[in-house]
C-alpha cells in the first residue's frame, strides 16, 4: 500500500470521525427524510440487494459511467489487507441509488462532470479515467482538488472532486440502509459499533426497551 493511500484514506476516517458521522450513526438521513417517499426507498434498496445486477447495471449510472465513479471513489477511499475501501463498501451503490432518490437535482452535475472527466483524461492521458493506472487517477483526483485541470466549465473541477469526495465519504460511513456502508465496513473501519446488533434487511427500529448506546460510557459533557 503507497504511502499516499494509506494517508488519504486515513484523512477520510479522520474526517469523517471529527464531523460526527461516525458518532451519530448516519450522515444523510434528513436529506432522504426530506426528498424521499421511505417505502419507495427502502422497496429500492430490497431489490438492488436481490438482484446484484440491477445495483450493476446501475439505478441511474450507465455501466460506463458506473465504472468510473466506482473507480475515483476506490482511489480516494482505497482498500488494504484488513482495511476495507470504497469498493468493499459498496460506495457506488450508494451513490446511484441516491442519484436516482434524494439527490436527483444532481443528475447533470454528474453527467457533465463525468463527461469533463473523461474529455481531460483522454487529454491528458490519451485514455479515459477507468483505464488509467492507478498513479496516472492519483494525478487526475490531485488535479480537480486543486483546480488545476482544464476542460472544465460546468461543474468545475474543484466542484465536481468536492461532490464526490462528500458522497464517497457518506457511502462508507453513512447508514447502511441507504445503500453503502455494506457489512459495516465503515464502521468497522474506525472501530463504531453503531445499531449493527439491531440492525435488519428491509427495517431500521429500535428494538423496544433497547438502546443502541446503552452500552457506551457516560459523556464528560
Amino acid at each position: 500500500m503507497a504511502k499516499r493511500e494509506t494517508s488519504r484514506r486515513d484523512f477520510l476516517v479522520g474526517a469523517a470521525v471529527g464531523a460526527g458521522a461516525v458518532a451519530s450513526a448516519r450522515v444523510v438521513p434528513e436529506i432522504y427524510a426530506q426528498k424521499t417517499n421511505p417505502e419507495t426507498e427502502a422497496a429500492a434498496l430490497a431489490l438492488a440487494q436481490e438482484h446484484s445486477h440491477v445495483v450493476e447495471q446501475g439505478a441511474f449510472f450507465s455501466y460506463e459511467n458506473a465504472q468510473t465513479v466506482a473507480a475515483f471513489a476506490e482511489r480516494l477511499m482505497p482498500g488494504a489487507p484488513g482495511k476495507p475501501g470504497a469498493l468493499d463498501a459498496g460506495v457506488l451503490r450508494y451513490i446511484d441509488l441516491a442519484l436516482s432518490g434524494a439527490y436527483s437535482d444532481l443528475q447533470e452535475f454528474y453527467r457533465h462532470g463525468l463527461i469533463q472527466l473523461d474529455a481531460y483524461c483522454r487529454k491528458t492521458y490519451g485514455a479515459p479515467f477507468v483505464r488509467l493506472e492507478s498513479t496516472r487517477q492519483d494525478e487526475v483526483i490531485m488535479a480537480l482538488e486543486q483546480g488545476k485541470a482544464d476542460g472544465f466549465a460546468w461543474p468545475t473541477a474543484r466542484a465536481f472532486f468536492d461532490v464526490l469526495r462528500r458522497h464517497t465519504m457518506e457511502g462508507m460511513f453513512a447508514d447502511p440502509i441507504y445503500g453503502g456502508n455494506q457489512n459495516f465496513a465503515g464502521w468497522r473501519l474506525v472501530g463504531f459499533p453503531g445499531a449493527q446488533a439491531i440492525f435488519y434487511p428491509g427495517r431500521h427500529e429500535q428494538p423496544a426497551g433497547v438502546h443502541p448506546r446503552s452500552d457506551w460510557p457516560a459523556s464528560d459533557g
